[in-house]
């Protein structure tokens, strides 16, 4: 059975390039059906940082959730991605699996759906564009409704200079 994936794309280390490499390695979880505009915001740290150019991709796929973790894990480290103990520290590409389906999950390594979503404009904004009648499995609110919330306090800057092709 396959579900609906949504997957947030971020970069501050060369986002031109690595975003767009990142969305074409997608295709590797499954059938990419839409992705986002690519949208500059400031990063969310306490030092100062370049801003990141954020996105989202939504794949349809048979993999289950622990899986796409580890797969978007490999592109991240494919991509130069280095870990630190510092969850905000500028990074080559972020992937992070949002929301699968219908499904709720609490797992030390993944939660489903990812809380920073109700928090995050960049998150909400870019994944309401891919369904924006999609309901939140939790609240029950339309990805649509919960991006308008968001959206007010986000400083979001659309980049029609960055493109996210989909190998179909």
């Amino acid at each position: 059975m396959t579900e609906l994936a949504f997957i947030a794309l971020g970069s501050n280390i060369d986002p031109e390039t690595n975003l767009p490499l990142a969305a074409a390695r997608l295709s590797e979880l499954g059938t990419p059906i839409a992705a986002s505009t690519v949208y500059q915001n400031p990063a969310i740290a306490d030092e100062p940082q370049p801003d990141y150019l954020n996105a989202a991709v939504l794949i349809e796929t048979a993999l289950d959730p622990l899986a796409i973790r580890d797969k978007l894990r490999e592109i991240e480290a494919a991509l130069g991605r280095i870990r630190t103990t510092d969850k905000f520290a500028p990074r080559t590409i972020d992937l992070d699996l949002c929301i699968l389906g219908n499904r709720v999950l609490d797992h030390e390594l993944l939660s489903l759906p990812d809380p920073d979503l109700l928090k995050r404009g960049h998150l909400a904004v870019t994944l309401a564009e891919l369904r924006p009648d999609f309901l939140h499995p939790i609240t029950g609110d339309s990805l649509e409704e919960i991006a308008n919330e968001l959206q007010k306090d986000a400083e979001l800057n659309p980049r029609s200079d960055v493109v996210l092709s989909l190998n179909r």
